[in-house]
Parts: C-alpha cells; sequence; structure tokens
C-alpha cells in the first residue's frame, strides 16, 4: 500500500496548472494482498468511538485503505487541477458482510464519472474490497472541484427536518485532526495544526469529514449489529475546531436518518441516513 505521507508531498507542493475544462479519464489501481493491523484498528476505533472487539473491523475503516488509492489517483497526470480547490461532497458505504482483521484484502479504486456543474466539476470514486473473489464491501464517494462563477449566490445548507429535543453533545478538542492522523494516515495538512491550516485559507483546524462520518456511525452500530446496510453521508458544512457540537437521529422501520450540527442544533455539518 502507497504512503499517504509521501503522497500528500505530492498533491500539496507538486504544481498542477487547474482544470483543462475536458472530462476526466477513466483511472483504476488496485492493491493486492492488503492487511490491517490489529493496533492501528484498536487506535483508529478509540478516536471515532467505536466500540472495538479486536476482531471485526469498524464499517469506515476499510475506507482508511482505500484512501490511498484515491490520492494515487490524485497525483495522476489525468487529474490536472490541485487538490486544494476540491471538497468531498458525499460519500456511500455499502457493507456487504462484516470484515474481520485477519482476512486479506484487494482493493481497487476508479476514478468513473465526471460532470460539469454550476459549482464546478463534479467527479466520483468507486472503490471496493474483496476477500478473494467476494466483494465485502464498497465506497462511493462524490467530490468537487469548485470553479468560482460571478454572481453565483451560494445558499447556506438547509437541516433535516426531524426532532432536535435533546441531542448527544461531543467536544471536539484542536487536537482531533492530528489523533484521527495517526491512527487513519490521513496526514491532510488543513487537519492537523492552525498554523498549517492558516496557509491555506483556515482560521482553525477542520475535523476531517470521513471521521464525522465514523463518529456518528459509531453510535448507530449498536442498533445495526453485524447485519449488512449502506450508509450515505453529505458533507454540509467545514467543522472548525476546538468546537461543541450536537448529534440527533430518528428511526423509522428499517431507515435511520441523522445529522450532526452545531452547538446551537441550526446549522447542519454533515446529514445521512442508514438503510438496512
Amino acid at each position: 500500500m502507497p504512503s499517504l505521507f509521501s503522497l500528500y508531498r505530492k498533491i500539496f507542493f507538486g504544481r498542477k496548472p487547474g482544470w483543462d475544462q475536458q472530462p476526466l479519464p477513466y483511472i483504476k489501481v488496485s492493491a493486492p494482498n492488503v492487511q490491517v493491523s490489529e493496533a492501528k484498528v484498536s487506535q483508529y476505533a478509540q478516536v471515532c468511538g467505536f466500540d472495538f472487539n479486536g476482531k471485526i473491523l469498524p464499517p469506515t475503516y476499510l475506507y482508511v485503505m482505500a484512501f490511498r488509492l484515491h490520492a494515487v489517483i490524485f497525483t495522476h497526470d489525468g487529474i490536472t487541477f490541485p487538490l486544494l480547490g476540491m471538497i468531498h461532497l458525499k460519500n456511500r458505504i455499502q457493507v456487504y458482510r462484516p470484515t474481520t482483521v485477519d482476512e486479506v484484502f484487494s482493493l481497487e479504486c476508479a476514478l468513473t464519472t465526471s460532470r460539469e456543474t454550476d459549482s464546478g466539476l463534479e467527479f466520483e470514486f468507486v472503490s471496493k474490497a474483496f476477500v478473494g473473489e467476494e466483494l465485502v464491501w464498497e465506497s462511493l464517494s462524490t467530490y468537487l472541484y469548485r470553479i468560482e462563477t460571478a454572481g453565483r449566490r451560494v445558499r447556506p445548507p438547509k437541516a433535516l427536518e426531524m426532532a432536535w429535543d435533546s441531542p448527544q453533545s461531543w467536544e471536539l478538542s484542536e487536537d482531533l485532526g492530528r489523533r484521527y492522523a495517526k491512527a487513519s494516515g490521513d496526514y491532510n495538512l488543513i487537519h492537523l495544526h492552525p498554523v498549517l491550516s492558516k496557509r491555506f485559507g483556515f482560521d482553525r483546524v477542520l475535523a476531517h469529514g470521513m471521521w464525522s462520518k465514523a463518529r456518528c456511525l459509531a453510535e448507530l452500530m449498536p442498533e445495526i449489529g453485524e447485519r449488512p446496510f449502506v450508509v450515505d453521508v453529505a458533507f454540509k458544512l467545514p467543522l472548525l475546531m476546538p468546537a461543541e457540537v450536537g448529534f440527533g437521529y430518528e428511526q423509522s422501520q428499517d431507515k435511520w436518518v441523522f445529522e450532526l450540527r452545531d452547538s446551537k442544533g441550526r446549522r447542519p455539518h454533515l446529514s445521512g441516513e442508514v438503510q438496512l
């Protein structure tokens, strides 16, 4: 598996001219014989709030592994724009069955589609994990390379219409990004330290979007158990740390709807749902 640390050096300090107005090419990369470290999984589970029994992987952990392949594609010559102009819009994870720390995986990731929208260029990465010939896990990530358009108004995202009477309250410390980076290997500079994030236009460090998804999902795992499921999230507003946030969810039949909001319960940072 490639090192994210070395790939980020190319991503942050390599020079790319910008989008050439062309559709993105189909790019596929793969990694066979991938094994995970129980110690690393335990560290990840602790940072994200999962109850790890030493055997079953948190359902978001294979994304941590697959993201290394995302980063390989980001450094491909067919991607002509820099990472700093990119936003993670949405992520879907489908768990076909629970996976374990002692299994050997084959991972693959493909840049499949791209389309121009009012906001810029949207494109999708499909990641898959196999054990032998069995597809056990799959993810779809939608990214946006933002292109500023004169006169375009950006509307603030709306919260879901759900009860918000007694949400859980979480305190996020400024060092969360560094702890998540150590556990996941994702050393994106905007998540590590205020001095670094200010270089890229942010007053404070940002929480990793996939940490937010993992932390929310960790709260729902006692309800989900070991059943197959799909979890979709949309990333709304950046989450600057330190911060106090609220988490709430509602259940209807075999579906859970959930949201992560600011401390006042008005502005959504992440909206999602779990479907069995």
